[in-house]
């Protein structure tokens, strides 16, 4: 059975502009992840999320849920999916996470680190990517990541 992982970068610009408190400041969708990531490389998605971790990484954002002020778009692209009847292992990651992320540190074995499994040289590279230009505009901790499996 595969392990399927959809999802989509948000950002909150208003924060930016007015304040993380303000009325008019609220997450936008950004990009959807399917067009940035090919695989479903289990090794990062282990040391990302927790799912399949036979590698016993320390995931770095596990069952956090969806969060409850996502946008529109994102709600709606959950809801596409099937919502939490379909789907499982729903979290989400802010880049100001990611970027005091150890990416050295390895799995249980001490063979593979967070760099080999997740790191800029995989195919999470163009998501890191994205995410650190939206960080810089916007701020790093009003961009995430918002990831579901099915």
């Amino acid at each position: 059975m595969s392990t399927d992982v959809s999802g989509m970068i948000e950002c909150r610009p208003g924060a930016r502009l007015w304040g993380p408190d303000d009325e008019d400041t609220v997450w936008e969708v950004a990009i959807d992840l399917l067009l940035l990531n090919r695989g479903n490389a289990y090794d990062g998605l282990a040391c990302l999320f927790g799912i399949r971790n036979y590698f016993g990484f320390r995931p770095l954002a596990e069952g956090r849920g969806f969060p409850d002020d996502a946008s529109d778009g994102l709600r709606d692209e959950f809801a596409d999916c099937g919502g939490p009847r379909y789907v499982h292992g729903t979290t989400w990651l802010t880049w100001a996470e990611l970027e005091t992320t150890d990416w050295q540190e390895t799995d249980t074995s001490g063979t593979r680190t967070r760099a080999s499994a997740a790191g800029v040289d995989t195919d999470w590279g163009r998501v890191w990517d994205v995410m650190r230009i939206l960080g810089e505009v916007h701020g790093a901790e009003n961009v995430r990541l918002v990831v579901w499996f099915h």
